[in-house]
């Protein structure tokens, strides 16, 4: 998939109008779920992804081939979310979900087995956020830890660091041994 998205904003950068519709339908769903894993509202997750796209093509000619598309789309949608929220200022708070309410957070392979779904899900939300996004970054879509240090303007090993221990806290959490 890395080298068809590679591919794909090549020709898009190019003018290929048809290239970006294949770019949006690779990256759009995995977009979606870091946004909404973000701000814990699929409606305002929409709205972000919908301008992360926007950013995404004023920004095409900043992508370099051959690195890697999906660590610059998802700075890229960082950036935006953390736009959103600045301006947003303090009349709302997305950080936490409302009372009661479990959000879809993508679960980590490695928590799958350790609770059912919501207990994880439940669980993640007390995962401290700078450990929660790398953590869901490597576990769920894969990125390696050098592209996730990009993604959050760290090193790749902070970014490790981070994960490992957000992984362990969802495990304590959790009530599993820790790895």
């Amino acid at each position: 998939m890395d080298e068809e998205l590679a591919q794909q904003m090549g020709r898009y950068q190019m003018g290929e109008l048809a290239a970006f519709e294949r770019l949006y339908a690779l990256l759009a769903p995995r977009l979606r779920q870091y946004l909404s894993s973000l701000t814990f509202d699929a409606g305002l997750a929409e709205d972000l992804l919908q301008e992360a796209f926007l950013q995404i093509h004023r920004a095409r000619h900043t992508y370099q081939p051959p690195h890697p598309v999906v660590p610059w789309a998802f700075a890229i949608a960082r950036n935006v979310y953390r736009m959103d929220r600045r301006a947003a200022g303090r009349r709302r708070r997305y950080e936490e979900p409302a009372p009661g309410e479990v959000p879809e957070l993508p679960i980590p392979a490695e928590a799958d087995g350790l609770a059912d779904r919501q207990a994880v899900r439940r669980a993640l939300l007390k995962v401290p956020e700078d450990g929660r996004e790398p953590l869901l970054l490597h576990h769920v879509w894969g990125l390696s830890f050098g592209e996730i240090g990009a993604v959050l303007g760290i090193r790749g090993g902070a970014a490790k660091v981070r994960a490992h221990r957000a992984m362990n806290a969802l495990r304590r959490l959790l009530g599993a041994r820790e790895g």
